[in-house]
Formats: structure tokens, sequence, C-alpha cells
């Protein structure tokens, strides 16, 4: 009965979380103004790709003339949607106006709110896993823990920068300037530009964000063509392209994603789940070095989550690197003074909270039914970035940076916890009781500050003027864990430095790839 009670309260506060945090995402950018950047950043079909070999690896033939019968029909069908649209396509237009890198990465955060639920056990004291191979039966494919969301993020992000380097390549060649340059007698509902139209910038960014979420969410194929095609059509309604610009640009991103795809299943991380026999290695090495060693404290107990995501392939540096660069050293042993001494200061915290320690902490807390840690800064990185007034290619760039560092913070991270497998603050001492959720893996390190500190670190070099506000943030997640006593001091220090280095490896990036 206490289990039915448990899994009935998890269901309906889950539900409650995916509406207030899709309430939330929506909240904070809904009314964002008309993307109108200050620089076009017309020659970023020159800056690096992550997997392109070159900007013009896959062929955008060149278009029409504008003088032709076919182009001047292309306009008539503007005209022709334009002639009686109704509220709902108004608001269509000024909702994808704002930026389409940045309502996609809205969308792509609702969709790891909504699956970022831990499966339920089955009869036999077991645990299902999601499968890919048949996403909709129960636990729909994926549960979308931090791990899973960082790599998401970090492929979609990465996929649509190297989209639009090519769309940018493509659009100075060929320079066919924008419908309303073409005809005067257009009613152009967003603001106009002298960036050429073909292809489409925003069509480049359906086609890639269709591809990798179909990947990534495959039971939400039927919503994701949809919001694709709400897309393309709020162009075309608001005077932006015609339909030959929108259809090179989607072509070109399907292409560009498929080389992402095809990346991502090769990068180990369908095998991160493990084995029995993997956790029980992991278990006997901490026994056989006489430290104690992480238990699950779910019952009945749950297998850790993703303990080989620590071997997925990076972005950033590659895995000689992160052993002998990142990687830290051994936390400080169980039987020490020094874990002694850092689990009565998680039970000071357990037993002392105050008001503003449990503000850190919920606010930083970004668990089941949330778009993560890595969500969370993504959505910190969206409100600044709108402040900017950058170019489509410079904000696509801007999150591939931050979320390849995220991405690469939680592989260092996970190797780091199954490679120590150390216990948490609550299973060495049962006083300990946590203020917030306990994670089923290992402490050591912490994720939150491994995640923030990479984020904040990159962050902090792409907007100099905010350096010390996303230091302060990154700061704050990495105590919140330790305030709400489920880690160790040492495992947000040496997550948090952990976390700086593999923001460095993003900086590297940053300074390389033309962009500067």
């Amino acid at each position: 009965m206490k289990s039915l009670f448990l899994y009935t309260f998890i269901m309906v506060a889950g539900s409650l979380l995916v509406t207030s945090c899709s309430k939330s995402i929506d909240e904070r950018t809904n009314n964002a103004p008309a993307l109108a950047p200050a620089n076009m950043d017309i020659d970023a079909g020159s800056w690096k790709p992550v997997l392109l070999a070159s900007a013009s690896e896959f062929n955008v033939p060149a278009p029409a003339p504008t003088n032709t019968p076919d182009y001047v029909a292309q306009v008539n069908e503007i005209k022709a949607w334009q002639k009686d649209l109704t509220g709902e396509e108004k608001s269509l237009v000024n909702y994808w106006s704002a930026g389409a890198v940045l309502r996609w990465n809205e969308i792509l955060r609702e969709l790891v709110a909504k699956y970022n639920l831990p499966p339920y056990q089955n009869p036999d004291g077991t645990y299902p896993i999601p499968n890919a191979s048949n996403p909709l039966a129960y636990p729909q494919f994926p549960f979308a823990n931090p791990p899973y969301a960082a790599r998401a993020y970090a492929y979609f992000s990465a996929a649509q920068y190297d989209a639009l380097v090519a769309a940018w390549y493509y659009k100075k060649l060929y320079n066919r300037p924008a419908p309303y340059k073409v005809d005067a007698n257009l009613n152009v509902l967003i603001p106009k530009s002298d960036l050429p139209s073909y292809p489409s910038e925003d069509a480049v960014i359906a086609g890639v964000a269709t591809e990798m979420l179909k990947l990534l969410f495959p039971g939400e194929q039927d919503f994701i063509q949809q919001k694709a095609d709400e897309h393309k059509r709020s162009r075309i309604i608001a005077g932006a392209n015609v339909r030959s610009d929108l259809e090179a640009g989607e072509a070109l991103g399907k292409l560009v994603a498929q080389k992402f795809v095809a990346r991502a299943r090769t990068d180990r991380a369908g095998a991160a789940v493990g084995t029995a026999a993997v956790w029980d290695q992991m278990e006997k090495d901490c026994i056989a070095k006489g430290e104690g060693y992480w238990i699950s404290q779910e019952v009945p107990k749950r297998p850790p989550m993703l303990p080989l995501f620590g071997k997925v392939r990076t972005f950033l540096f590659d895995s000689l690197t992160l052993v002998t660069q990142i990687r830290p050293g051994p936390p400080p042993s169980t039987s020490s003074q020094k874990f002694k001494e850092e689990t009565e200061e998680v039970l000071y915290y357990s037993e002392h909270p105050t008001r503003e320690r449990m503000r850190i902490i919920h606010f930083w807390a970004d668990g089941v039914s949330t778009v993560t840690p890595p969500g969370h800064w993504n959505s910190i990185a969206a409100e600044d970035f709108i402040k900017e007034n950058l170019s489509e290619v410079r904000w696509a760039r801007n999150f591939a940076l931050l979320n390849m560092a995220m991405m690469d913070a939680a592989i260092v991270c996970w190797d780091a916890k199954f490679t120590y497998y150390n216990p948490r603050p609550s299973q060495v001492d049962p006083r300990i009781k946590t203020l917030t959720g306990l994670p089923n893996f290992p402490s050591y390190v912490s994720g939150h500050s491994t995640f923030s500190a990479a984020a904040a670190t990159i962050l902090g070099h792409i907007l100099p003027s905010r350096a010390t506000d996303y230091a302060q943030m990154a700061e704050e997640a990495k105590m919140s864990r330790l305030y709400g006593a489920i880690h160790f001091r040492s495992d947000c220090e040496v997550g948090y430095t952990c976390g700086q280095k593999v923001g460095d490896f993003a900086i590297q990036r940053a300074k390389a790839d033309g962009a500067e």
C-alpha cells in the first residue's frame, strides 16, 4: 500500500511539475520581441562547423532568378495567404518571429520536462528500461534524466549551428533578396532585413529540429511535425520567405541533421545503462580498496542511473584528455577524519535549514519532471541572449557552445561517479534527512556543480558583462546540493573544478571557430 501511495504521489506531482515547468518556459519569453539582429553575421559561412567538413559539404542548388514566372507565382502565394489572415495566424507569426533557435530550444526543454520521469517498478521488484525500439510502450522512451537531457541539448544545438553555418555560406553565395525586396506590395509582418533569404534560415532550423527530435523523442513525431509545419507557414504568412527558400532550407537542415544522427547512434550512449555485472564489479572494486560504496536507497533498490555514461563520446576533447586532465582524484576515504567532518557538516545543514538556504535548494532543484540542470542553464542563457539582438546563426553558435560544454560535463561527472562509486551522506548517517530528492547514483562528484561551472564558464566568455553574475549563480547551484544534504562538500567543490575545466575547453573552441 505504501509503494502504491508513493507511486500515485510521484505521478500526480510529476504531472503538476510538467504543467508548471511548461508554463514557466512560455511565460518568460512569450512576449519576446521580433528578432531584429544588430549584426547579420553575413560572413558566418566561414565559421568552423562542429561535424561538417566544410560549410559547402552538402550542395544547395542555385535558386531561380526573381524575375521568372515561378518566382512570381511564389510571391503571389504569399499574397493569397495574406488576404484574410486570422488572429491565430497573426499569433503564429508573432510567436515564431522571436527567433527560430529560441523557440525550438523551448520546445526541446518542454519535451525533456515531459519525459523526465523515472519508471515505476514491475510487480516482481525489477525496474523496466525505456526502449528506443518500442518507444510508446511503458516506460515511454526516453527517460530524459540529466545526462540524457544534456546530450539531447548538445546534439540538437550543435546540429542547428552547423546547418546555419552552411545556410549562411549559400546565402552569401547566391544573394537572393527577401521577397519584400522584390515586390514592395507585400505586407511584411516581421522586421525587414538585408539578409539574403535563400535558403531560409528558419526552414533550416525546422529541418534540423524535426530530424533530431524524432531521434531523441520518437513518440512525439506528430507533435514535432505539427510545430515544423506551423513554423514554415508562419514565414510565408509573414512575407519573409517564398516557398523555394523554405524547401531549400529544410532540405539542407535535414541533410546536416543526419550527420549528427549518425554520430549519436555510435557515441556509446546506447550502452550507458550497463548491466548488473557492471554494477556488481563497481561495488567489488570499492570493497577491494577498503572503501564504503554507494547503495541505492530506493525500495526495491533501483539500478543506478546510466553508470556507463562516462564512456560516451565527448564533443570538446577526447577520452584520453578526460582521463589524464579532467578526471578528479579520489574523494576523501570513507574511513578518514575528513570524511567524518564532511558528514557532520551535511548533518548540520540537514538539521538547521534557513529560509534563504531553502530558497536556494528549491530554485536549483531541477528534479523529476523539470527541464533538468542543463535545461535550467539554457533558460538562463535564452533570457540573456534575447537582450543581445543576435542573428540566428550566433544564437545557434552560443547554444552549441553552452550545450556541448554541459554534455561533456555530464560525461566527466558520470565518469567520476562510477569510477569511485562513493556513498551518499544519508546512506552513511541515517540521521541525515535530505531537504530535496535523493538522486539514485553515487555522490562524488556533484552533477549540479559540474554542469553549472561548465555553463557559467562558457557563458561568461560569450557575455563578459554577465560573467560575475554567472559565476555567482553557479556557486549558488553548487551550494544548493550541500544545503539540501544530498552531497558532501568535496563532491561540490571538486565537481565545480571539473566543470570549469570543461568550460575552458569550450572557450578554446569559441576562440578558434572564427566567430569572434
